[in-house]
């Protein structure tokens, strides 16, 4: 399939059958085109990562190639396999656009969709991971592993290929997080940088966490094990999760241990990083 005519099929998932991927679509090109506007020397930019490109999964495909492609691995063909997996599975493209509205919504120090597209890494490392997983799926297991590897080695974030991940999450930064080959992380959650969602190192099979809705993970932590981090939980920075954490539950320290009164947000969608016991922050 060519990529011309791999863009009319896109065209047709992004502003017909899905229209929030449409709308985001609509958004990033207007932040572009302002950019444009505003600074001529972001001109080659903005046109050849947004504005060139006649919709979403062509602009985020290229993205992916550009930043993955190396001499085993071209961005032609890079750029062929993520129109594959797109075609395939549209729910791609949903979670993506989940990501970035999240990115959005919660960062502070961000309030756009073009700058995360543009440059967080942990924007595009997820969403390289999707498609390693999606290959993962299909056992395509090498080139899923191969995919692992130029996302922690462009990265610095070595997500499995199996690890299941839900939409709208937020990798903020990213660096140094690793999840393991049986964790779960659903939607609406936000993990910060250098946590490792791992394995005890004496198990095998299911073996790693499963971190359920709304949870917010602070930088540093390190949640091991088949354990269940209940919807709506906060962990602190720097904590040692081994054992479950309840629903809208805090914990902190080494061993992590529960703290203050339970809550009744998403952390992970709120931010809130604050805890009862003031000596505590994420």
């Amino acid at each position: 399939m060519s990529i011309a005519n791999a863009n009319i099929v896109f065209l047709s998932i992004d502003s017909i059958s899905f229209p929030e991927i449409n709308a985001v679509w609509s958004a990033l090109r207007e932040e572009a085109d302002a950019v444009l506007r505003a600074d001529a020397a972001l001109v080659r930019v903005m046109n050849s990562a947004v504005l060139f490109h006649e919709n979403f999964a062509h602009a985020l495909s290229r993205r992916i190639a550009l930043k993955l492609a190396n001499h085993d691995l071209d961005q032609d063909e890079l750029l062929a396999l993520t129109h594959r997996a797109y075609l395939d599975d549209p729910g791609l493209l949903l979670a993506a656009v989940a990501d970035l509205t999240a990115v959005r919504d919660r960062d502070p120090s961000n309030s756009e969709i073009l700058t995360p597209f543009l440059h967080f890494k942990g924007f595009i490392a997820l969403q390289s991971h999707r498609i390693a997983h999606w290959l993962w799926l299909k056992r395509r297991l090498h080139l899923a592993r191969h995919i692992q590897s130029r996302i922690s080695e462009v990265f610095a974030i070595d997500i499995h290929p199996a690890a299941t991940m839900g939409h709208g999450i937020m990798l903020d930064h990213g660096n140094g997080l690793v999840i393991g080959e049986t964790a779960v992380v659903e939607d609406d959650v936000s993990i910060l940088q250098d946590v490792t969602l791992g394995g005890t190192g004496k198990e095998t099979g299911d073996r790693h966490p499963k971190i359920r809705r709304g949870v917010l993970i602070g930088a540093g932590a390190k949640v091991l094990g088949n354990i269940e981090i209940g919807v709506g939980a906060k962990i602190g920075a720097g904590s040692v999760v081994v054992s479950a954490v309840e629903e809208y539950t805090s914990v902190v320290g080494v061993p992590a241990r529960p703290v203050g009164r339970k809550h009744a947000n998403l952390p992970g969608v709120t931010m809130d990083q604050g805890f009862d016991e003031p000596e505590y922050m994420i």
